[in-house]
């Protein structure tokens, strides 16, 4: 079913978002946090395992194993930065008057 446009409120879209949010995932921001940690967690031990695997010589495809190096790196600025965001709002939410 296809809604008008006068019927799509910011508030009307936010509770739409978060019903098929729900629906589909059926998960919440912790559960969602806790899997981005596990695979930043996982890209890590790749790259680590590749660049072990460089070191002693055992790569057998140098290309793929500085792909998961690059990959675990930019995995592990990304999570630093959504880090950084999140203390820097909660900074903010302690600077509000009540």
């Amino acid at each position: 079913m296809i809604k008008g446009i006068d019927s799509l409120s910011p508030i009307s879209l936010q509770n739409e978002l978060a019903k098929s949010q729900k629906t589909e995932s059926g998960s919440d921001f912790f559960t969602i946090l806790k899997e981005s940690l596990n695979e930043v967690n996982d890209m890590q031990v790749k790259g680590d395992q590749a660049l072990s695997d460089i070191a002693t010589g055992q790569v057998k495809d140098l290309h793929s194993a500085a792909i998961a190096i690059d990959k675990a790196e930019i995995s592990m600025k990304v999570m630093l930065e959504v880090r950084n965001k999140a203390l820097n709002a909660y900074k903010e939410i302690l600077k509000t008057p009540i």
